[in-house]
């Protein structure tokens, strides 16, 4: 699978993105907010090696997108997608960046070209983003794209030790659609 958009290629990731993958996953800033956070490059190694068996669309998996820059093609971002059991239930996705190049559009751009193609070609109906409240960028992200908050878990997920808030929001394929022809 591999989408492009016009500063973008999004395709799978590759064993010599361990380092790169590993360097902004473990960082404190973008781990805290993420459930998975290698300690180290062998686990950013072994996360791929299992990454190479999931195909895009596969039920019941989490697929994870590389996200490049489309120049020169360096690792900056991925983005998991969580396919559903189900065609009729939503499906879930979750970006990381590196943090030099957040606020400059790229993880709207990447997660805009998934929903093209999930809401499109895959004619999935619904897709949610589960946020941390405090995860103000996010948050943010999923409002540009017209997502609309449905629910506030509080205190639902322990991660890295820490019981946090979940906020979900949900966006339909309808609205996806409207918002693109209006």
């Amino acid at each position: 699978m591999q989408m492009l958009t016009p500063r973008l290629t999004l395709d799978a990731l590759r064993p010599d993105d361990a380092e790169a993958l590993f360097a902004y996953r473990g960082d404190p800033a973008v781990a805290r907010y993420q459930g998975w956070r290698p300690t180290n490059v062998d686990e950013a190694t072994a996360f791929i090696a299992r990454q190479t068996a999931v195909d895009f669309g596969s039920a019941d998996s989490w697929c994870q997108l590389a996200i490049r820059l489309r120049d020169d093609g360096q690792l900056i971002g991925d983005l998991g997608v969580h396919f559903p059991a189900t065609a009729d239930e939503a499906v879930e996705f979750g970006i990381s960046l590196l943090p030099a190049l957040q606020g400059n559009g790229y993880a709207r751009e990447a997660v805009g070209a998934v929903l093209d193609e999930l809401f499109g070609r895959m004619d999935y109906r619904r897709v949610t983003a589960s946020i941390d409240p405090r995860n103000r960028a996010s948050i943010a992200l999923v409002e540009s794209l017209g997502f609309r908050r449905e629910a506030h878990h509080v205190e639902s997920l322990l991660i890295h030790g820490e019981w946090v808030d979940d906020l979900v929001f949900a966006l339909l394929k309808r609205e996806w659609i409207d918002r693109a022809a209006g």
